[in-house]
């Protein structure tokens, strides 16, 4: 990845108030499809080693905003996306950036559960493989035993690896995800609407997942539940018809909110 020229950006606090390094760095960032303005000029900090969480009703630029964020919004024949997004003051839009390589260093969780149809020693296997980031088929076994056990999986599987990733139950196979997007060492993972389609055990284990993720990894999940919001992220971002509203530290966004939309968001009378 090329640096190019650093974009001003602030130390943002945590809980506690001490400065956390910022993360992810976007500027102006506007997206258009087609005709369809989506974005509206974000600008946003994202703390390393955190979760932050995208709220705001459907349609309002949340998912479109992350997508932006590993390029994924470049699979789309009409979208155009301008302004500026760094990692770790890096342009992720510099047209010399390998994109294959911010796509492993930048991980996603879909809304479903979309493993391989491979066993799931494979799905996990299958990004490190690639990425030739093992030299033996005992490093392999490492990472994907290593994987697992970071997405708290490998004592549900272990007896398990040669069967299809598919044969999971729900909860198991967003884990299963969790496990392949952490494998090939990413430094963020996007995480859009996790736990949507999981019962609330799973999502129960997703979400304490996520809190020891965070200890290695920057996190930024699109939620529509306050609640899982309120409990996992320590930042908060209200995102209203494409203009990113107001974001902050988590507990100010839920008890002292400075707009009136996102008040009226969190307490129910929209959305």
């Amino acid at each position: 990845m090329n640096s190019m020229v650093q974009i001003k950006s602030h130390d943002v606090a945590d809980a506690s108030g001490a400065a956390t390094k910022t993360k992810v760095v976007a500027r102006g960032v506007n997206v258009h499809y087609g005709e369809k303005h989506a974005l509206h000029d974000v600008n946003l900090d994202i703390p390393e080693r955190s979760v932050t969480a995208l709220i705001g009703p459907s349609g309002c630029g949340k998912s479109t905003f992350l997508r932006c964020i590993n390029r994924m919004n470049d699979t789309i024949p009409i979208a155009k996306v301008t302004g500026k997004i760094e990692i770790d003051s890096r342009d992720i839009y510099d047209p010399t950036l390998d994109v294959v390589q911010l796509r492993a260093n930048v991980g996603m969780v879909f809304q479903k559960p979309n493993p391989f149809p491979k066993s799931v020693y494979e799905n996990v296997a299958y990004g490190p493989r690639i990425h030739g980031m093992a030299t033996s088929k005992t490093d392999l076994d490492e990472i994907v035993t290593k994987s697992l056990k970071r997405a708290g999986l490998f004592e549900e599987v272990k007896d398990r690896l040669d069967d299809s990733g598919t044969g999971l139950s729900g909860g198991q196979q967003q884990r299963l995800c969790i496990a392949r997007a952490i494998a090939v060492s990413p430094e963020v993972i996007l995480m859009d609407e996790p736990c949507s389609a999981l019962d609330p055990i799973a999502t129960a284990k997703i979400e304490e997942l996520m809190d020891e993720l965070r200890e290695n990894f920057t996190i930024i999940i699109v939620t529509h539940s306050m609640q899982q919001a309120a409990r996992v992220s320590q930042r908060t971002a209200f995102f209203h018809l494409g203009y990113l509203v107001e974001e902050g530290s988590t507990e100010k966004m839920f008890t002292t909110p400075t707009d009136k939309r996102t008040q009226d968001y969190i307490t129910g009378r929209f959305g």
